[in-house]
């Protein structure tokens, strides 16, 4: 199904496969899943098809049933969960399957593609190791190890990594190399079909558009179909052919994707795309001259490499970096993985070894503070992370979580902790209170743990946030719900935000200034609008170029 042409804003479009009659990869029909105790089915009645060679994008907003496509494709459900209705992977029904059969399907027949690819590499094994048990699992090259290794090398030069790395453990690759070698590992054994489930979320857009090129030029070659399961509209309309809309685990729209894009007929479909457009087409306007909350010269965070004592070798994560926040203002940092970013959110926390410069937070210089002095006025710049539900203590209530700041620093009572937790909920959308306090974080949609994690950062009353990352593991809508909060909070409190993200789109919207960062250092900075349509440094160029868009309408 060949789509039609996109606009030249909206990146280059892998072209689909053409029409053929071979049999479908994976067919489910009226599909229904209930998880145990769950008073409603989290897919009910579900049909999809998809043919070899097609890339289908799964789409649609937290809690739609998305990933529980995948579970069931590979009955990777809990215990108790009930799976009817017509499910069948390359002409047979996993369910039916022994427990050996169903080891060999997958890997075999399907090859899953994780968020976090740390989540799925042994920190104990090398990458040889990973890609050799992969194929002696499934019997490829039995026997002869020489053909595995000869399997695992090419398939590390086809992802781009060196083969050279074979001995080297995950810990030693970046991000985006982990997710390349996540990618071959999955593709070790061409199956015919592979399923990637939100494969970019954590990598920057330079590097998230190299590894969905590499999968779907992989699927490509090998004639994989590729289900892919994402929130994001732009990067699903620049690799899939068709997407397909979820909500309460139906199937409410699906289209080629220009057509999707272009002309939503759902509701559903309609309000993702349009906060998704609203998310690209924002400009911050400009604020007043306020007084500086945040002031930060020629700061340093180096780390300290293996190296002989008299050879000293240092990793200069920050080096040289100044800049300055005004009240009520919002400042994105930008820049590939690994610039820089999240490692000056924590050495400004304290998280991170700062090696020089100077860091004044409403005039007080934290460099010369300690003790209890400078607990004191640290109270004043909190952070709120990527992943919520990483940051909260699974075992802690929401309302015992917001609370227990004001505990560890002694300020309030249980008594007192607890209503003013209660407040803050409620200020952050979460009402009535008493109905979310007492849920643990788990029992939580992603947008609604985001707004926990602001909550608690908001406990202590600072005047500064470091938002690092925090909006970019939620669907269209619920980020534009979260990034609305921030703004209201923003104007309500005073507060001066320092917004890292890997998204110029957002950062243009959002920000009222953007700071690029490369190799620890700022190499460009100004509004974000003038950023996308001017770049000037060759990162900048990079990031914008990467950065997937929404194809134009017609006449817009």
């Amino acid at each position: 199904m060949a789509m039609p042409p996109s606009a030249p804003d909206s990146g280059p479009a892998i072209p689909g496969p053409s029409p053929r009659g071979d049999a479908p990869v994976l067919e489910l029909r009226q599909l229904q899943v209930r998880y145990p105790g769950a008073e409603h089915p989290t897919l009910d009645g579900l049909d999809l098809t998809l043919h070899p060679g097609e890339r289908l994008a799964l789409v649609g907003p937290s809690g739609c049933g998305k990933s529980t496509v995948a579970r069931a494709v590979l009955q990777l459900l809990p215990p108790g969960s009930s799976c009817e209705g017509g499910l069948e992977l390359t002409g047979q029904d996993p369910r039916l399957l022994s427990r050996a059969e169903l080891r060999r399907l997958r890997g075999g027949a399907v090859g899953l593609v994780l968020q976090d690819p740390m989540t799925r590499l042994n920190p104990l094994l090398t990458i040889g190791d990973h890609l050799g048990d992969t194929l002696a699992a499934h019997q490829f090259g039995a026997g002869e190890g020489s053909r595995q290794r000869q399997r695992a090398r090419e398939l590390l030069e086809r992802v781009g990594i060196d083969p050279s790395r074979y001995g080297s453990y995950p810990h030693e690759f970046s991000g985006g190399m982990r997710q390349r070698l996540a990618i071959a590992l999955a593709l070790a054994l061409s199956p015919p079909l592979v399923i990637a489930d939100e494969p970019t979320t954590s990598l920057d857009v330079a590097v998230a558009g190299q590894a969905m090129a590499e999968l779907a030029s992989l699927c490509e070659e090998s004639g994989s179909a590729l289900l892919l399961i994402s929130h994001d509209l732009a990067m699903a309309g620049r690799w899939c052919e068709r997407i397909a809309v979820l909500d309460g685990g139906r199937l409410v729209e699906e289209a080629p994707s220009y057509t999707l894009l272009t002309a939503p007929r759902s509701p559903l479909a309609q309000r993702l795309v349009g906060a998704a457009r609203l998310r690209e087409g924002g400009v911050a306007e400009a604020i007043p001259e306020r007084p500086l909350l945040l002031e930060i010269d020629e700061l340093r965070s180096w780390h300290p490499l293996p190296s002989p004592p008299w050879q000293p070798r240092w990793l200069k994560a920050v080096d040289g970096v100044s800049l300055s926040l005004q009240e009520g203002e919002t400042v994105g940092l930008v820049g590939a993985s690994g610039c820089g970013k999240s490692s000056l959110c924590r050495a400004l926390m304290g998280l991170a070894p700062v090696r020089g410069g100077s860091v004044r937070l409403e005039g007080r210089d934290l460099r010369s503070l300690k003790g209890a002095e400078l607990r004191r006025v640290r109270r004043r710049i909190q952070m709120v992370f990527q992943d919520p539900l990483a940051c909260l203590n699974p075992q802690m209530t929401v309302g015992e979580a917001v609370a227990d700041p004001l505990l560890i620093h002694g300020l309030a009572s249980h008594a007192e902790a607890r209503e003013r937790a209660r407040a803050l909920l409620a200020a952050v959308g979460l009402e009535p209170p008493e109905s979310f306090e007492q849920r643990l974080p788990r029992q939580l949609s992603g947008g609604q743990q985001q707004r926990v994690a602001i909550a608690r950062a908001l406990i202590l009353e600072p005047k500064v946030l470091l938002c690092d990352e925090s909006v970019s593991m939620l669907d269209a809508e619920v980020q534009a719900d979260v990034l609305n909060l921030l703004k209201e909070l923003q104007q309500r409190l005073g507060l001066g935000l320092l917004f890292v993200t890997h998204d110029l789109n957002v950062a243009s919207g959002f920000c009222h200034r953007v700071i690029v960062l490369e190799g620890g250092r700022i190499v460009e900075q100004g509004p974000g609008a003038d950023l996308l349509a001017h770049p000037h440094a060759a990162i900048t160029r990079t990031l914008v170029e990467a950065c997937p868009r929404l194809p134009a309408l017609v006449g817009g």
